[in-house]
């Protein structure tokens, strides 16, 4: 498979979580079982997918609604989905974000990470994984299903493309003490999951590897100290990590997506582009899904305009974002797709989101701002290409 390029026109696609319906949500809740849960999330998948196409999204997927989400505002599934696909996990519920993640943002800004408007944010339950022995894939027949379900509800569509999200192999809490070390056990991970990658790929789709950690991975344990240096030795093994799982995978089907946390807060610490783009270059993917739409980010278009896009790869900057209600203005949005274009050449320029939209934001929101990136690449097209 080539890589999908803007040959005539701004392609667009998202991250890949939408806005759940609640009968969906409803049965996840109550942990409903295949007979129950099958029929409800085939015609949702295929409802999800003609409404993006609807609202002009060339390159579509399952909404992820194959990842089990129990409430309307969940922060979870991107990465809780993987323990009823994984042996060798034993979970543990946790609330919220406020008080598991550290870092210099919330050292600044204690009182508001202390307020209801962060704490209501913040407050969807989810479990984290202990790995208490043996990791190995389980999860043949779920992905199978979910791949059934994206192939039929693309079927009588005229999409450019469809891609699937998978969490990345190495994760934000401490390991367990099954593996000698945590670097054996992130490995062990990757080879787990490069299973689920590989069904993705099979199938003729776009795998996104959804990895956060590589910049939120600073903030929680270098920002208090801005240790660049310490951030990089261990970005270095992270990359090295997450190419081992990606290893016999053909970069023009993968995709890799980093995005500053989806939290509501300042945001004031984040890791700036241009300190870790060398390590983003580095991953082996075709296709880089990057932030570029929300106020701590959107100016780092610059840095494309200085480090040299290797061939082989797509820039998939975020052009609109999760993290305001406002809805982005088409000529705003046509403006920031410009500047990446002008940067790396309008061929190697897909128009995405910031991050996964369901669950983050309200649902009408959401399917407005899939409209607003629609719109604003049209416009876009039509200055590029005239």
């Amino acid at each position: 498979m080539a890589l999908l390029r803007s040959t005539d026109r701004i392609l667009t696609t998202h991250v890949g979580s939408l806005p759940r319906p609640v009968e969906l949500i409803d049965l996840y809740r109550q942990k409903a079982g295949p007979e129950a849960l099958g029929p409800v999330l085939a015609s949702a998948v295929k409802d999800v997918v003609s409404q993006q196409v609807q609202a002009g999204i060339d390159i579509v997927n399952d909404g992820e609604y194959g990842k089990p989400t129990r409430d309307e505002v969940d922060f979870g599934p991107w990465m809780g989905y993987l323990y009823d696909r994984l042996d060798g996990f034993e979970l543990t519920p946790i609330e919220g974000e406020a008080e598991t993640i550290g870092g210099r943002d919330r050292s600044r800004f204690p009182g508001y990470y202390a307020s209801d408007e962060a704490l209501r944010d913040e407050a969807a339950e989810f479990s984290i994984g202990t790995c208490v022995g043996a990791i190995a894939y389980t999860g043949n027949e779920i992905i199978a299903r979910d791949i059934a379900n994206l192939r039929a509800g693309i079927s009588d569509t005229r999409v450019t493309g469809a891609f699937m999200p998978a969490i990345t192999p190495d994760l934000f809490f401490p390991p367990g003490s099954y593996y000698p070390s945590a670097r054996d056990e992130a490995i062990a991970l990757g080879d787990a999951l490069r299973v689920e990658y590989q069904a993705i790929v099979d199938a003729g789709f776009i795998v996104q590897i959804d990895d956060p950690l590589l910049v939120n991975e600073f903030e929680m344990m270098f920002s208090d100290e801005w240790d660049l240096k310490g951030f990089r030795r261990w970005a270095e093994q992270h990359v090295e990590i997450v190419n081992n799982a990606l290893a016999g995978l053909p970069q023009d089907q993968v995709r890799y997506h980093v995005c500053w946390g989806s939290w509501k807060g300042p945001h004031s610490s984040d890791l700036p582009l241009e300190e870790v783009v060398e390590q983003v270059l580095a991953i082996n993917a075709g296709y880089l899904s990057i932030e570029g739409a929300n106020a701590q980010h959107e100016h780092e278009w610059e840095v494309w305009s200085k480090v040299s896009l290797p061939a082989g790869k797509m820039l998939v900057p975020g052009v609109v974002t999760h993290k305001t209600n406002i809805v982005e203005h088409p000529t705003l949005v046509a403006q920031r797709i410009i500047r990446y274009a002008e940067a790396v050449g309008r061929e190697n320029v897909i128009a995405s989101t910031d991050c996964g939209m369901g669950g983050r934001i309200h649902p009408e929101i959401a399917w407005a701002k899939l409209q607003a990136l629609s719109e604003g690449a049209e416009v876009a097209s039509q200055a590029l290409w005239a």
